[in-house]
């Protein structure tokens, strides 16, 4: 379920509360996100969808820490990410944040589980073993821990970056075009593999997308146009999700 912050009272693994963006300064400043208010509920699967410059990508880094608003509050869980900066701001990155790309982002000389366990390492924490090979099995990847990413499919490097995702159990996981590089058959197996972490590990995701198949894996898709919230569905078809980035696109 998505809903306006305003009027949310469930559990929220993510909220932002009056988000503002903008680029450049000045008479030339374009803005990027405006006044955006919005809850997710943990353990829900999300897909964000729009028009090309709608704001999408503005609208995850801001959610993730990646970037910072001009104005407004985001709040992972309990903790208002906003406020924090430098070290700080980089530490609950790695320890709450799990973010997925689209070009997976894995270190060629480091093997699966090196990859996977790298965020422990830079933050000195020790692996749980018991933990990586669950998660490791739970993507489909257990028995391939000890191989190099050169050494997979495309589909399983981005099963081995979900599983990084997962690794330090953060409060959510953003994934930023994660089918965006695969064949309709891997980006099937990818998508219900992100639905799997939601019902089976209680994740909670957040998905940037231009694709209305993947979107409507999703538990909700939420809209934006011109950097402002456009409606949500749950529950939506292909062609629910495609008329609607549709008419967006044409006003």
């Amino acid at each position: 379920m998505f809903t306006d912050a305003d009027e949310f009272s469930a559990p929220a693994a993510l909220q932002l509360r009056g988000v503002s963006k903008s680029y450049g300064s000045g008479p030339a400043a374009v803005p990027a996100l405006r006044n955006i208010s919005l809850a997710v509920p943990q353990g829900s699967f999300t897909a964000v969808m729009g028009p090309s410059g709608s704001g999408k990508s503005t609208l995850l880094q801001c959610a993730a820490g990646l970037d910072a608003p001009d104005s407004g509050e985001v709040f992972l869980g309990e903790t208002e990410i906003s406020r924090l900066r430098g070290k700080a701001l980089t530490r609950f990155r790695r320890d709450h944040v799990g973010f997925v790309f689209q070009s997976y982002n894995l270190l060629p000389q480091l093997t699966v589980a090196r990859n996977v366990t790298l965020p422990l390492l830079l933050a000195g924490r020790e692996t749980d073993t018991a933990w990586l090979r669950y998660v490791l099995e739970a993507v489909g990847l257990d028995g391939f821990g000890e191989r190099k990413p050169q050494e997979l499919s495309g589909g399983q490097q981005q099963r081995a970056a979900i599983a990084r995702a997962l690794i330090t159990r953060p409060a959510a996981v953003f994934a930023d075009e994660p089918t965006g590089a695969l064949d309709s058959g891997t980006a099937r197996q990818v998508l219900d593999l992100l639905r799997q972490t939601v019902a089976e590990l209680g994740q909670t995701v957040v998905m940037v997308t231009h694709d209305p198949v993947a979107a409507v894996s999703a538990d909700t898709v939420i809209f934006l146009a011109d950097g402002q919230l456009d409606g949500s569905m749950a529950g939506a078809t292909v062609r629910d999700v495609t008329d609607h980035v549709a008419y967006l696109g044409g006003r």
